[in-house]
């Protein structure tokens, strides 16, 4: 069988390639992302280097209008609730798919930031950093 990434030969009961680490069978997990800085039951096989997503938004005009008026309430702006999760996710997914390219199975020390642009714009970004990792199971 053959690596479905790198094309490298992959022999025996391996689940992971082990040139690039890449899940090989449909019982391996095909990527994993954490905010710690290792992942139990796994050994970092390769270090790659460090990833980032960025993802600005902001609300139009109604959204702010909305936000304004929930304000002016307390609690939650749940006009902002919808948009910063889909930041967050996006975010995320940018770290994944450059830690994809660059060979990785794995992002540790994942850390998420918000920011707010200024400028009186209502434009806040979301940052997501981690470090891309080759990783494989440990043997019991």
């Amino acid at each position: 069988m053959n690596c479905p990434t790198c094309g490298a030969e992959v022999t025996g009961d391996d689940k992971y390639c082990s040139r690039c680490g890449a899940a090989v069978t449909g019982e391996a997990v095909s990527f994993i992302m954490t905010t710690t800085p290792s992942i139990e039951g796994y050994r970092i096989r390769k270090v790659l280097g460090v990833v980032t997503g960025l993802t600005p938004r902001t609300r139009g005009v109604l959204g702010k209008f909305m936000a304004g008026i929930e304000s002016m309430f307390g609690g939650e702006v749940t006009a902002f609730t919808t948009e910063l999760e889909k930041a967050r996710i996006e975010a995320m997914d940018r770290v994944k798919a450059k830690a994809m390219r660059m060979g990785a199975n794995a992002v540790v020390g994942l850390d998420l930031e918000t920011s707010d642009m200024g400028y009186q714009m209502g434009i806040v970004v979301i940052s997501a950093t981690g470090t891309a990792v080759v990783v494989e199971p440990e043997e019991a």
